[in-house]
């Protein structure tokens, strides 16, 4: 089996990508459950346990090595994560040693069941580096040094043979491991005594911008440790020519490894390791001027006493924080400023757009970060004790100079890109404008503003996009007059209203074709007849005088008759 590939695909696919070892022993459980399963290998039953060792005699498949592996990887995963809990919980180290040595156990086992016939060099090879490899970490918990060196080595040793024994695609794991165990063995030798170790260990940290996993504590602790010895003879700082007595010992270690850093940021490798660089030195910073306020808010009063007495000269403990905070500003400016580079080299790459699934930076991101830069600068300039310093607001002033102008110039290629030219000329002229004051201004701070981005070559860029720019608007005038011509021009008809006129409409392809007025609007219409009788008003009635007449004489008559019964 290959026991380094299995370890790593793993730990890789299950959690220890993100250092989360709990998952990954959660894993090691499950798949241990599996192996026992399927080989019918089971410890017992639910009832009662009956324990079962691997041995040579029942060693037909390779899948019996792997029980003994995934238990190995279980208990260490275990301890890993008790190591991470041991920061706070102290009394998990005994927990963790416990479970370093069970692991340790289960490797013996494994180097054990290796050396039959039946299993191949390689893998002998392989078992005897992980049992190496585990011991050395058991015993360089003990701190054990010489001993734990001795087992780095010979996993060591065994891994670099086995990297010019295969194939480069092969081998890159084993080259990956020597790698990881190199500082320990480092670590190891400073503590046995070799004092030009710790140069080493210094190199590896600043190369890999960080460590990880096991030596990462330990070595940040020596360090500190290293720089902590060398603060006791550093006893004051200069700075733009006044000498400040410097008595927190946090400032000092600070101080001392202040250039240190910087040296590990300029030799950097990749952006990735520069950002990782640049956000510890920030923290440094910040828990130095944390330290100093701390003794800052005491020494309040006796400030504005000195404020008093020497005529608007600020306290040594508040020049040392204004130095502090000059140190944490221009951090963050070169920070924000080496971002901004590297962007503007995907600027020009516009290839890696959409391929590979990733956003496409845009000049509005660089907008931002020159916008926190400025801001940066004018907190520059608002530092107590440097309003009188003359030259150093002239510095700021030109430094802010430079940045405005590749602000406005990224404004201006975001104006381009949605085709406003009238703005984006104008903003090109503002750039010329800032960095023509620059030139002229620049004179003996030429040395001040070496670290800042050439203004002449941003001059240079400016004239080219000047004429592309208007080329672009001409293109663009004419391709506005084709567009506009009738038959492209929609009226908003429907396509039932307009059969006579030829018109370009995408929408009659699209999902939201207009065909016709829904719902249609109302119409007139003639509403029902209402017939009215006029004509009675007309007709002439027959003269009935003469019936009126005779029915009134012989109306009376009949009445006396009615009365006394007379028919006739």
């Amino acid at each position: 089996i290959a026991v380094l590939q299995i370890v790593k695909e793993s730990q890789q696919q299950h959690g220890l990508r993100h250092g989360d070892f709990q998952r990954y022993r959660g894993y090691c459980s499950r798949r241990l459950r599996r192996l026992r399963k399927t080989l019918n290998f089971k410890m017992g039953n639910r009832h009662k346990f009956t324990g079962k060792k691997v041995t040579e005699e029942i060693l037909s498949d390779n899948r019996y090595l792997l029980l003994i592996l995934m238990d190995a990887e279980r208990a260490w995963s275990y301890a890993m994560q008790l190591k991470q809990e041991a920061n706070t919980e102290p009394r998990k180290r005994f927990h963790l040693l416990s479970r370093l040595r069970k692991a340790v156990k289960h490797a013996e086992e494994l180097e054990r069941l290796c050396e039959s016939n039946r299993v191949d060099a390689k893998t002998k090879l392989e078992a005897q580096a992980y049992m190496a490899y585990l011991t050395g970490m058991l015993r360089f918990e003990h701190q054990e040094w010489k001993a734990a060196m001795e087992a780095f080595n010979k996993c060591k040793t065994i891994y670099e043979k086995l990297a010019n024994a295969f194939t480069e695609e092969q081998a890159v794991l084993y080259n990956q491991r020597v790698e990881e165990i190199s500082p320990n063995i480092r670590y190891c030798a400073y503590n046995i005594g070799d004092q030009s170790a710790i140069n080493e260990l210094m190199q590896m940290r600043l190369r890999s911008g960080g460590t990880e996993g096991l030596l990462a504590e330990k070595l940040e602790a020596l360090i500190t440790q290293t720089r902590a010895k060398q603060a006791a003879t550093m006893s004051e700082v200069e700075w733009r020519g006044r000498t400040v007595p410097v008595k927190i010992d946090k400032v000092r270690i600070f101080l001392l490894g202040l250039a240190d850093n910087e040296a590990a940021i300029a030799q950097a490798e990749n952006e990735e390791t520069k950002e990782r660089l640049f956000e510890s030195l920030l923290s440094e910073c910040r828990d130095a001027i944390q330290a100093v306020r701390e003794d800052l808010k005491p020494d309040q009063k006796q400030r504005e006493h000195s404020l008093e007495m020497d005529s608007g000269k600020v306290s040594n403990i508040q020049y040392l924080h204004s130095y502090l905070t000059y140190i944490k500003l221009s951090t963050a400016i070169k920070r924000n400023e080496s971002m901004a580079k590297s962007l503007q080299k995907a600027l020009l790459q516009q290839q890696r757009s959409e391929e590979d699934g990733k956003r496409t930076p845009r000049p509005q991101d660089l907008i931002r970060l020159y916008d926190i830069i400025l801001q940066n600068l004018v907190e520059l300039t608002q530092l107590p004790g440097l309003e009188e310093d003359k030259n150093f607001q002239k510095e700021i002033g030109l430094k802010t100079l430079v940045y405005k102008a590749y602000r406005c110039f990224f404004i201006a290629q975001s104006y381009v890109l949605v085709k406003k030219w009238s703005e984006a000329l104008v903003l090109y002229e503002r750039v010329l404008k800032y960095a023509g004051q620059v030139q002229s201004e620049a004179g003996a701070y030429k040395s001040s503003l070496k670290d800042l981005p050439d203004v002449q070559d941003l001059i240079t860029q400016v004239n080219a996009e000047k004429y592309s720019l208007q080329a672009a608007a001409i293109l663009d005038a004419n391709d506005t007059h084709e567009t506009e011509s009738p038959s492209q021009v929609k009226d908003g008809k429907p396509l039932s209203e307009r059969f006579d006129t030829f018109c370009l409409d995408p929408s009659l392809v699209s999902k939201q074709v207009n065909l016709v007025h829904f719902p249609p609007g109302f119409q007139p219409i003639p509403c029902k007849p209402l017939f009215f009788d006029l004509a009675l008003n007309h007709v002439a009635f027959p003269p009935l005088e003469d019936k009126v007449e005779q029915k009134a004489k012989s109306g009376l008559t009949g009445y006396i008759k009615g009365i006394f019964g007379f028919k006739s």
